[in-house]
């Protein structure tokens, strides 16, 4: 069995972020694996923009918003020591980005954090259940208590 060559550490700047990325980090040092990271927008309003559109990180933008996701991304790729050619902001539904984009990039795990589901959450599903199903590769659901 080969190691994994190509991690992406799925991020969505939650509390509990840094624990995930830190943990997508040790793995790629422990694997010489590269490790790229990728941040789905969902929630800022993009207008005349389709869905899977990849956001320029180097260029500044005049939203306030976007430019603030951004700059969060660049910092902690910036702690984790990631290459600016493996880092990916893109708009669009979560779950069906970062699976596209893994096939995309030819990614054999992808990390997302996975919190604790009760009630109506755990009907309605999660991005981390979401991956899970629908990923081509493996997935490591790094469990984060609430």
């Amino acid at each position: 069995m080969q190691n994994y060559q190509n991690i992406l550490l799925a991020i969505d700047f939650s509390d509990y972020g840094q624990y995930v990325a830190q943990r997508a980090k040790n793995l790629s040092d422990l694997l010489h694996a590269q490790l790229h990271i990728i941040h789905v927008l969902d929630n800022i309003p993009m207008p005349d923009t389709p869905y899977g559109t990849v956001i320029s990180l180097n260029e500044d933008s005049t939203d306030q918003l976007l430019q603030a996701e951004k700059n969060k991304l660049i910092h902690i790729s910036n702690q984790l020591e990631i290459a600016p050619s493996r880092r990916w902001m893109v708009w669009g539904e979560p779950q069906h980005e970062i699976t596209q984009f893994a096939v995309q990039q030819q990614i054999d795990l992808i990390v997302v954090g996975s919190h604790e589901r009760h009630g109506l959450a755990l009907l309605m599903g999660s991005t981390a259940k979401e991956v899970l199903y629908h990923a081509a590769c493996d997935v490591l659901s790094v469990h984060l208590k609430n």
